[in-house]
């Protein structure tokens, strides 16, 4: 949007050879050379390319969700639970510990897998696909240990910062090859923007089984809690003991059994996705000899003006809505005092995103994608004003809860509606280099899971400071106001600052429009049997 953008913002139409754009000046010529039929892809592909994004945000929700207060309140052994401050137990501090490196851990394997897979080569699943297939068994079978109290309380730390690391590393290996597989099931944008639409409905459904099967699994477990500090000392020497014991075993298996329903949601998506959508290569792709090296195409990238302004407004955006995630269950347990109803309004945050998704594709096709950024992620602001100023009220909970899902689904939708637009555009500037989509992909899911690893760090650092008291029944008034402050006004600084980068974002409705002309000029070139390879070398060299 910014007229100050030079080249960047210049016609990518305008750029093309005389040859080509007379061509379809020419009514006679158009007659003779018949237009290739657009690769439309069926219900059924665009489904099953859908299921695919299931498994990340299943457990990628169940995580967010619920480990943190895992791991402070149920990550205990036994008798750690009658003596609730055991020095072996995970701690506030060590639960900071284990998310921020976790999700850092996490940031830092998507580059790194975005690496290995450009230099993948083609096989007979496509590049992207053999990824998917190999990391999906180890993935269920680490994400399941996450969620297991191991024998040796010692070691509890490492042993969820293995298993939490080891998980988000195979999980990386299934998520950004299906990312970047946007950009092979169709060459037409109105396709990928479908296919988008329907992943990110089922991504929110996603969301909404890992929030109903691991709130509503874990909800009808009687977690205990005790009074006071001193109860733990009285609890121990009482018939309390037996209790204690009994409702925490009680609660850790219900985490068990709710890991294991979702392992096996992980492995059915990613079956369904492997059977049902096939790679596609695009017509000029195919006729390059070298593959671009994985360190120019990260400088390429990188100096990619709009993926730049891109990924830095949604970093904030994300940060934002990651911030109400990681804190949400602990904030409605204690500063709210719901604790028997956070997974109730967890669910019905989840279930308004999800029949919200189709309205807010409608939305950008309507009024264009910059405009639904706008309306979408700043509809969250007043709602979590409301929530930081009001008293505690079931009713109105329930409400805001209903009204934040709407803008959580823009929050799911937009960012992966908008790179694929970035990447036309880079391809329209840099015709010579392809395989460049794992790196896009891989490092806007890396910046975002930085972030998020800061953010959970540090608010459950927080959490420490304020004087967070494990298995306690009611916290602190300190405790409760960082909740407060986490949930509410953080958040909303980051969307405001978000939604102000977004203004120097260059792609508009019009532009993405000249790509789109420009790109289906290029793909007809590079595949009409009546090209010469000097044509397409002057082609390439005038773009």
């Amino acid at each position: 949007m910014a007229k100050g953008e030079g080249a960047e913002s210049g016609s990518a139409a305008g750029l093309l050879p005389t040859s080509i754009l007379q061509a379809s000046e020419r009514p006679a010529q158009v007659k003779k050379e018949p237009k290739k039929k657009k690769q439309q892809l069926s219900v059924c592909n665009k489904l099953c390319y859908a299921v695919g994004g299931a498994p990340y945000q299943v457990t990628g929700c169940a995580l967010g969700f619920f480990l943190q207060i895992y791991l402070l309140d149920v990550a205990q052994k036994d008798e750690e639970v009658v003596f609730c401050f055991s020095p072996f137990q995970v701690g506030p501090f060590s639960a900071s510990i284990i998310l921020f490196v976790g999700r850092a851990w996490d940031a830092i394997t998507d580059p790194l897998v975005g690496f290995c897979i450009s230099k993948s080569s083609w096989t007979c699943l496509g590049r992207l696909m053999p990824w998917i297939i190999f990391s999906t068994p180890l993935a269920v079978i680490a994400y399941f240990l996450i969620w297991f109290v191991p024998d040796f309380p010692q070691g509890q730390t490492y042993w969820y910062l293995l298993f939490y690391c080891l998980f988000e590393t195979l999980v990386t290996c299934f998520h950004v090859p299906y990312s970047a597989l946007t950009m092979f099931i169709s060459t037409e944008q109105t396709e990928r923007d479908s296919a988008t639409a329907y992943r990110m409905t089922v991504e929110v459904l996603g969301t909404v089984l890992g929030t109903a099967i691991q709130g509503q699994i874990v909800g009808q477990a009687d977690m205990p809690c005790f009074q006071d500090h001193n109860s733990s000392a009285e609890a121990s020497q009482s018939t309390n003991r037996t209790h204690y014991i009994t409702s925490h075993r009680e609660t850790q298996n219900a985490y068990l059994l709710a890991a294991g329903v979702i392992a096996s949601i992980y492995v059915i998506c990613a079956v369904i996705l492997t059977l049902g959508v096939r790679e596609r290569r695009e017509p000029y792709e195919a006729q390059q000899t070298e593959p671009i090296a994985y360190f120019q195409g990260l400088r390429l990238v990188m100096s990619h003006g709009p993926y730049i302004k891109l990924i830095t407004g949604f970093l904030f955006t994300s940060l934002a809505f990651m911030l109400v995630e990681g804190n949400f269950v602990l904030f409605c347990t204690y500063t709210l005092g719901f604790r028997n109803e956070f997974q109730n309004l967890l669910l019905a945050i989840m279930l308004s995103a999800t029949f919200t998704i189709p309205i807010w594709q409608w939305f950008l096709t309507r009024f264009g994608k910059k405009t639904a950024v706008y309306v979408g992620i700043s509809s969250a602001v007043p709602f979590l004003i409301l929530v930081a100023l009001m008293e505690s009220n079931l009713i109105v909970t329930y409400v805001v809860a209903v009204a934040a899902g709407i803008s959580v689904a823009a929050a799911f939708l937009l960012p992966w509606s908008m790179l694929p637009d970035v990447i036309d555009d880079f391809h329209l500037k840099q015709p010579h280099f392809h395989g460049t989509e794992p790196i896009f992909f891989s490092f806007y899911v890396f910046f975002t899971k930085f972030a998020s690893g800061v953010s959970l760090g540090i608010s459950t650092l927080s959490l420490d400071f304020a004087g967070y008291q494990t298995l306690s029944c009611s916290q602190p008034e300190r405790v409760k106001f960082t909740l407060n402050m986490l949930v509410t006004m953080a958040p909303i600084v980051l969307i405001l600052l978000g939604l102000l980068l977004f203004k120097l974002y260059p792609i508009d409705e019009e532009r993405r429009r000249q790509n789109k002309k420009a790109l289906q000029a290029l793909r007809d070139e590079a595949s009409s049997s009546g090209c010469s390879e000097t044509d397409s070398t002057e082609l390439a060299s005038i773009l």
